[in-house]
């Protein structure tokens, strides 16, 4: 069977940290980011704001405007996408398959 990831325990959304570490420090507003991708001004805002998950288009976006990767985005959603999975998916009446 696959190998499984660690699970970091509460992992950031990605808006806070596009906010935290890219917006703050550079002084620019959401609205400013969103011209500067191209992209609606409310992607960029309910992103920030945690209301809504980052697009694969958002993160190659994203990655091309601060020089990082569309997979270190994506990563950060997926792991926030996976602990909150975590906390609300039930799981516990399926049977694991045995091993042969």
């Amino acid at each position: 069977m696959g190998k499984t990831m660690p699970l970091l325990k509460n992992p950031c959304h990605p808006g806070e940290v596009l906010a935290e570490l890219y917006l703050e420090p550079l002084g620019m507003s959401a609205i400013a980011l969103a011209g500067q991708l191209k992209v609606p001004r409310t992607r960029i805002e309910r992103l920030v704001k945690g209301e809504t998950g980052l697009s694969v288009d958002t993160a190659m976006r994203l990655a091309k405007f601060f020089g990082t990767t569309a997979e270190f985005w994506i990563d950060l959603q997926r792991a926030h996408d996976l602990a909150r999975a975590h906390e609300t998916v039930d799981l516990s009446d399926i049977t694991p398959l045995p091993a042969a």
